[in-house]
């Protein structure tokens, strides 16, 4: 099934699409690559996420209904593994584009996902997609949603997106607070380290009888010193000589400062939540929602990998269905390991049913 050109047009008429994008579709690329340096590749939490849930959905076992379209998905293109490339691009910004690469007599011969923020949508004077615009090193190429016979030349695939006809949503537009606040933590505790790994102390300075107190010139040569010979994590321990009426006054850890640090916390389990990542599989403290790690990997896998799988392999099916007869793509759900306590339960009760027939029972556990 096309959706887009003559095959389209065969069809009962479409509604007209709002042609007008919202504040989240297609950001800009300046802003695009803060956001993934700031959150992808500068925070420690999303990066794991990403990867624990593109891996997990590069590594499930595919079943297809033709050997040659299970290796055209399969292959590695330009070094980038087809199906973790395209999860991880609909994790961090909710579209995945696939251009479908031929040979010489027409037949798909490669499968190269696109960076999604060099697309643009092209759309037709009705608001329906006609092609894709990519934009890389100053210059711009149009790339047909259909090639002249129909067939499909780019497959599209994004993630839900309630304001927008044409862009999906990303999870790292949600999670930006979090990670915002994350970022701001780290720094914290990196200050922190520098200055002795402790909270900072006061110097007090006691006139006396005099009651002189410091000048200017002074108090930058007490900043100096300070700076030069006690700040700093090589400096940690160093007895501080005091003299004219001064005294060192430590202070503790506030209860805001305490609060703060739960704050990190809690705002790396947030950004979990975000990717659909158990908090436990990322090491986060505090978090007691699994009882193990098995049961943590078992919910990854079916409440974030699979349904992930699911929309990228059934839009290739789509997407290839004009080569490949009833072209089918699913994870095989008895070769994936952290499945393998559901399945075994399943043989349980399966096997437990006597007043199933042994070719019955084949049937319930696709064996026959």
């Amino acid at each position: 099934m096309n959706w887009f050109g003559r095959k389209a047009a065969q069809g009962a008429a479409r509604p007209a699409l709002s042609r007008v994008y919202g504040a989240w579709s297609a950001p800009a690329p300046l802003s695009w690559e803060a956001q993934v340096r700031a959150g992808y590749l500068g925070n420690a939490i999303v990066q794991r996420a990403v990867r624990l849930v593109a891996e997990a959905a590069g590594s499930a076992p595919v079943v297809a209904s033709d050997t040659a379209l299970a290796a055209l998905v399969a292959t590695t293109s330009g070094g980038q593994g087809l199906v973790e490339t395209l999860a991880a691009q609909l994790l961090l910004h909710g579209n995945g584009y696939v251009q479908i690469l031929r040979d010489a007599a027409g037949r798909p011969a490669e499968l190269y996902a696109l960076r999604p923020e060099r697309v643009t949508v092209e759309a037709d004077a009705r608001g329906w997609p006609v092609a894709y615009r990519y934009k890389a090193g100053g210059e711009a190429v149009a790339l047909a949603a259909e090639d002249g016979a129909g067939r499909t030349a780019v497959i599209h695939i994004k993630a839900l997106h309630p304001l927008d006809d044409h862009y999906g949503a990303g999870c790292l537009g949600a999670a930006a607070g979090a990670i915002a606040a994350h970022n701001a933590a780290a720094k914290w505790n990196a200050a922190l380290l520098d200055n002795a790994a402790r909270p900072s102390g006061a110097l007090v300075h006691d006139p006396g009888d005099k009651g002189m107190p410091l000048s200017a010139e002074q108090v930058d040569r007490l900043r100096e010193e300070l700076a030069e010979s006690f700040a700093g994590g090589a400096n940690a321990g160093r007895p501080l000589l005091l003299e004219g009426g001064l005294k060192w006054q430590a202070l503790s850890l506030s209860p805001a400062d305490m609060d703060f640090l739960e704050l990190k916390h809690s705002a790396a389990r947030e950004i979990a939540m975000a990717f659909g990542v158990p908090p436990m599989l990322l090491g986060l403290p505090g978090d007691a929602t699994y009882a193990n790690y098995r049961e943590a990997n078992r919910a990854l896998w079916r409440l974030t990998v699979l349904p992930l799988c699911a929309k990228i392999l059934g839009a290739l099916a789509q997407g290839l269905g004009d080569w490949f007869a009833d072209a089918a793509l699913r994870v095989d759900l008895d070769r994936v390991p952290a499945l393998a306590d559901d399945r075994m339960a399943l043989w349980r009760e399966v096997s437990a049913a006597d007043w199933l027939t042994a070719d019955e029972k084949k049937a319930l556990l696709g064996m026959a």
